[in-house]
């Protein structure tokens, strides 16, 4: 049970970091310098925290996952709020 627990608290850290990098990424041409700034700043953050609980490269995918997710997320936040505007 504790592991289960480790891995959701790793990916909603994932989720969390990528909303607001989601959100910024948005406002960048794709494929730019910023664009890839805001997609990749966040994995050494998780990484470190993948590491600092214990957790082996095994799941990376579910990170991966969570990641994308908040980045999916932030962006939709940020279309919505640009169309309301």
């Amino acid at each position: 049970m504790q592991i289960a627990l480790q891995v959701a608290a790793l990916m909603f850290v994932a989720s969390a970091v990528n909303v607001p990098l989601g959100y910024g990424r948005e406002s960048c041409r794709k494929f730019s310098v910023g664009w890839f700034f805001y997609v990749h700043v966040s994995i050494p953050i998780i990484i470190y925290v993948r590491v600092k609980t214990g957790l082996g490269w095994q799941f990376i995918p579910f990170t991966l996952a969570s990641t994308v997710a908040g980045q999916i997320l932030g962006g939709r936040v940020r279309k919505k709020r640009d169309n309301l505007g």
